[in-house]
């Protein structure tokens, strides 16, 4: 999400509390691996000519199995994610791996997919999380006492999550590229 932008229909739009984000996370972590690895699979099986249908229908049957396991989890509270829940299946964090041009290996299919959930996961926490703080002084629905008032109000619509992603992303490139200069400079300094 950070590096790349993707992922980011779910994100700005559903994750606007803690509860929502979670139930996206599970979501992700149940489909996104698993198709994957699926994919992989099959893609050994046959000519690997039909890349993009191969990931969205694998996905779209694991789907199915995912959306019983997270209203069985969430009762009907997952209806307030609407469309962003199907959407799941053609993210593009799942289906990119078609644009390559060779199979993928399953064992490293299962590797980058476990490495992507995790940071989605995080990525969509943390909006989620800030998102509720911000706009209803509250977090997971409980009321955070030490504050009086909400100092965002606008994080709960899309244009304040678009702007909080921005600032996070900011903040997270800007990490990373200091990260980098410091690995850079402690390298010549060893020479």
């Amino acid at each position: 999400v950070i590096m790349q932008g993707m992922g980011l229909a779910p994100l700005i739009i559903a994750a606007t509390t803690g509860r929502n984000a979670l139930m996206l996370s599970v979501a992700v972590l149940l489909l996104l691996t698993p198709t994957r690895v699926v994919a992989a699979l099959l893609s050994r099986k046959g000519q690997y000519k039909f890349r993009a249908l191969l990931y969205c229908g694998t996905s779209s049957v694991l789907y199915i199995g995912v959306y019983f396991i997270l209203k069985s989890i969430f009762d009907v509270e997952i209806l307030q994610l609407g469309v962003y829940l199907p959407l799941l299946v053609v993210e593009p964090l799942i289906i990119k791996r078609y644009e390559r041009p060779q199979p993928e290996k399953i064992v490293v299919a299962l590797r980058k997919g476990v490495r992507t959930s995790i940071g989605y996961v995080v990525v969509l926490m943390l909006m989620g999380c800030l998102r509720e703080i911000l706009a209803s002084a509250s977090l997971f629905g409980a009321p955070i006492k030490q504050m009086a008032f909400a100092p965002l109000p606008l994080a709960n619509l899309p244009a304040g999550g678009f702007i909080l992603l921005g600032v996070v992303c900011a903040l997270w490139r800007g990490a990373v590229k200091a990260y980098k200069k410091h690995v850079h400079m402690e390298a010549k300094r060893g020479l």
